[in-house]
């Protein structure tokens, strides 16, 4: 019987988690090309398969969850002064040093999160500002973060999820998931 590597897995978050020997093998006999041609084969299977995965039409391979923030309020803004609300305690409002505010000219809007590290939706409605005010930043997002890295990586469940989802529909707001954690989320199920 071949020896059994150790593990050593820290799930604090998505990037203190050490890649083991055989980790570390993969990665160095992988196929690569150029991402900027389209042509990095393990980077395209990757993208393929999580898109498929998730039930969505394609994928978009981010070295870190920040970036990944980033992206996806820059791409469900569309302006300056729009807002996302978001828990107090989320990684998009707390750790990555205002970047949607100074970088897209996002407002975050902040509710408290509760214990499980869900959001109580009464409170997010409640945080939606009156449509149609020029005085007021426009709420467009509602983010939340599965896991929940300062609730302990606490994970929202699939019933809570579909509940923010029809939410969003009901107010016409889109939901950006942090999901830098989703496999741990996923194995927390």
């Amino acid at each position: 019987m071949p020896a059994v590597e150790p593990r050593n897995v820290d799930m604090r978050s998505d990037t203190v988690t050490k890649p083991t020997e055989s980790m570390r093998q993969a990665m160095a006999t992988a196929a690569v090309g150029d991402d900027v041609f389209g042509d990095d084969p393990t980077v395209q299977e990757l993208e393929k398969r999580i898109a498929t995965m998730l039930g969505k039409e394609a994928g978009l391979f981010v070295p870190s969850g920040t970036m990944g923030n980033l992206l996806a309020v820059g791409s469900h803004c569309s302006g300056r002064g729009e807002e996302v609300i978001c828990g107090k305690d989320s990684h998009i409002f707390f750790y990555e040093q205002g970047g949607a505010s100074c970088l897209m000219g996002v407002v975050l809007n902040t509710v408290p999160n509760q214990p499980d590290g869900s959001l109580d939706l009464d409170e997010v409605a409640k945080a939606i500002k009156p449509a149609g005010n020029p005085h007021f930043a426009a709420a467009k997002v509602l983010a939340l973060e599965n896991t929940q890295n300062k609730m302990g990586g606490a994970v929202l469940s699939v019933e809570y999820m579909e509940k923010a989802g029809a939410f969003c529909k009901e107010r016409g707001l889109l939901l950006h998931v942090d999901g830098a954690r989703l496999w741990n989320a996923e194995i927390g199920r």
